[in-house]
């Protein structure tokens, strides 16, 4: 639904992304002004899970929007299960009142170290450095894996986090270098070039880039490592791990 860092960028959103199988959809990170372009393809009522990195606002803000959308229709929507590291969504469940979502959605920790079973899929969280707690997240069904970094900065834990996946989507927020004060926490395209390569994923999304960068430098940065099929995440972007990459 959306790729901007930080904020949304005119006529597009921040992180965003719908996963699909077997008729059952989870909802990755839905940021700033996700929610429109999410509600143009499914009902409110048609999302099965939800599941957050971190509690950045660009990652999780239009979780309000959609629990009030479920909790207020005529006939609520059932408790929504709702994943993420503790206390990373304190911020945006705070903007109302506990009343006017009591019921909405059901709460659960995401932590390292242990399996979870969401609907057909098998998900291992994995623990990445970035400014507040971060959880990378590898989700698999009938044989396909998907690895999404959320934003981290340098890890080795990123090397099993994408071992062999079919799709890496990756944050990428600056083409080639991080600036020194955020490069512990944060990725350029050319590091998630160089991780998709060391690790063998089959195709490559470049995500979360600075508002009103061009995605040519981007791309241009990741492929001097990885020369997998590479795309840069925008809304209405879609990949079929039978198939390929299909841009709007």
């Amino acid at each position: 639904m959306g790729g901007c860092g930080a904020w949304p960028a005119a006529g597009q959103a921040c992180s965003g992304y719908v996963l699909e199988a077997e008729g059952f959809r989870i909802l990755i990170d839905p940021g700033y002004a996700t929610l429109p372009r999410l509600l143009e393809r499914v009902r409110a009522d048609e999302v099965d899970a939800v599941l957050v990195t971190h509690g950045h606002p660009d990652h999780c803000a239009d979780l309000n929007p959609l629990l009030r959308a479920r909790a207020l229709a005529d006939v609520p929507a059932p408790a929504l299960p709702v994943y993420a590291p503790p206390g990373a969504l304190d911020a945006v469940l705070a903007l109302d009142r506990p009343r006017m979502l009591a019921g909405s959605f059901a709460a659960h920790d995401l932590r390292p170290g242990r399996p979870y079973e969401i609907g057909p899929f098998r998900l291992d969280v994995f623990d990445l450095p970035h400014h507040v707690p971060n959880a990378g997240l590898r989700l698999g069904a009938a044989g396909r894996a998907i690895a999404y970094t959320g934003d981290t900065g340098p890890s080795g834990e990123l090397a099993e986090l994408a071992a062999g996946a079919d799709l890496l989507v990756a944050e990428a927020t600056y083409p080639e270098r991080v600036p020194d004060e955020d490069a512990r926490y944060l990725s350029s395209a050319a590091d998630a070039g160089r991780t998709a390569s060391s690790a063998g994923v089959a195709r490559l999304l470049l995500t979360h880039l600075w508002p009103g960068t061009p995605p040519e430098p981007a791309l241009a940065a990741a492929a001097r490592a990885y020369d997998g099929e590479l795309s840069v995440a925008t809304a209405g972007t879609t990949v079929d791990l039978t198939g390929g990459i299909n841009r709007p």
